[in-house]
Parts: C-alpha cells; sequence; structure tokens
C-alpha cells in the first residue's frame, strides 16, 4: 500500500502502528495527485466565497464528484467520446430520452 504524505516525521511512528505494512512515500511532491483533485474543488468555490450550509456543500460536493467521474469514464454516458468532448456528449445522451 503506497501513502503519500509530506515528511512530517509523526507520519512514520502512526503509519508503522495502524498500517504495518504501508510503504511511506515521502519524496518531494509525492502527493500532488491528491492536492491537485482537491485545488479543482478549491477553484469552483472561491467565487461563491464559502458554503453557507451543510446541504449545499453536499449538493455542490456530489455534483463535482459526478462530473469528475463523467469526465474520467465512470459511466455508462459517452464511453465512445474523447475525454475532451465526454461531458457535453453524455449531456446530449441524457437530454434525447427527454
Amino acid at each position: 500500500m503506497l501513502t503519500p504524505t509530506d515528511a512530517a516525521p509523526v507520519y512514520r511512528r502512526v503509519l508503522d502502528e495502524l498500517i504495518p505494512q504501508a510503504w511511506h512515500h515521502v519524496e518531494q511532491y509525492a502527493n500532488n495527485p491528491i492536492e491537485a483533485d482537491h485545488s479543482q474543488l478549491k477553484h469552483r468555490l472561491r467565487p461563491m466565497r464559502g458554503l453557507r450550509t451543510d446541504r449545499t456543500t453536499q449538493v455542490i460536493i456530489a455534483g463535482h464528484a459526478f462530473m469528475q467521474n463523467l469526465r474520467r469514464g465512470h459511466y455508462e454516458l459517452a464511453v465512445d467520446a474523447p475525454p475532451a468532448t465526454r461531458v457535453s456528449t453524455a449531456f446530449a445522451e441524457l437530454a434525447q430520452p427527454i
């Protein structure tokens, strides 16, 4: 199991206690994919100046997760479309029955 984190000394001790088989990867920039995924969500939320209620938080996070999964091809929508046009093709497919 790979656990990329920053190089804080506490992580090694805690991971050794909780998950002894984990490999603690402390190379610089190792956790960038994780941070990059969060940055897209933060980028969308910044114009809204934060989330006001728990309900709006839930809706925004669910919508963001849906769009990410759709863009990555995790649904049976627009599976033949290239990644650049997958979202628009999927919404066109969803609009056809309506």
